[in-house]
């Protein structure tokens, strides 16, 4: 605990930045999950699912720690509770990662023609999302120093509106992606297809989640 007040009274946000840090691990490992995936070496689909649980259970380590030792009597730059709903909003986006590693890995699968190309495309534009977000609370510090105002206030606002347009992207990527699932319908089994649709709308939740977080971000920072 002694450890943790010191973090906090040196620089509050770190130890919000180094969870996510712990989430972005998360989420990049997407990739490698369904480059291995794409190449049916399921053994190292095995292998990158469970590095993305133990990069999960990293993240809950130190959610909790911050949940269990955040001082109440000390001021900090933003509202604890404001902080807190910052760190459930990034925890949420690593259990999506970890959602999708897991469904990915109970049963094997393909990723093949118009179906492959259309969901890296949907998967990139949901971690370009996540990027920019996680850019944000990175530069939290920086945005605060200048109390939300001036230039840093149009940057955070402008990160902020990318955010969404990715999400708006991946929208628009969602509906051939499904469209293409169930034309396919009667050729895979009930499991393949029922398990596509989750991961579907298990991938579409981290750009939806980072949304959420760069506006939670953004209103935080307003009221400063």
């Amino acid at each position: 605990m002694r450890t943790f007040f010191k973090i906090f009274a040196r620089s509050p946000l770190t130890v919000l930045q180094v969870h996510m840090q712990c989430v972005g691990w998360c989420v990049h490992q997407l990739r490698d999950l369904f480059d291995a995936l794409e190449n049916n070496n399921h053994l190292q689909l095995e292998k990158v699912a469970e590095e993305i649980s133990t990069s999960e259970h990293q993240a809950d380590i130190i959610k909790n720690d911050i949940r269990n030792h955040l001082p109440k009597g000390l001021f900090l730059p933003i509202d604890h509770s404001n902080l807190l709903e910052i760190l459930s909003v990034q925890d949420q986006i690593a259990d999506s990662a970890e959602d999708l590693a897991v469904l990915v890995s109970l049963k094997e699968l393909t990723l093949q023609g118009e179906f492959r190309d259309t969901f890296h495309l949907f998967m990139e534009k949901n971690i370009e999302a996540f990027d920019v977000v996680q850019k944000i609370i990175e530069e939290m510090g920086e945005l605060l120093e200048y109390s939300f105002g001036g230039l840093e206030a149009e940057k955070v606002i402008a990160m902020v509106a990318e955010v969404a347009f990715k999400e708006y992207e991946v929208d628009l990527l969602q509906r051939p992606l499904l469209k293409i699932l169930f034309a396919s319908e009667n050729e895979m089994a009930f499991t393949a297809f029922n398990l596509w649709l989750q991961i579907i709308e298990a991938m579409s939740k981290i750009s939806n989640l980072s949304e959420i977080l760069a506006n939670r971000v953004r209103m935080t920072l307003e009221v400063k």
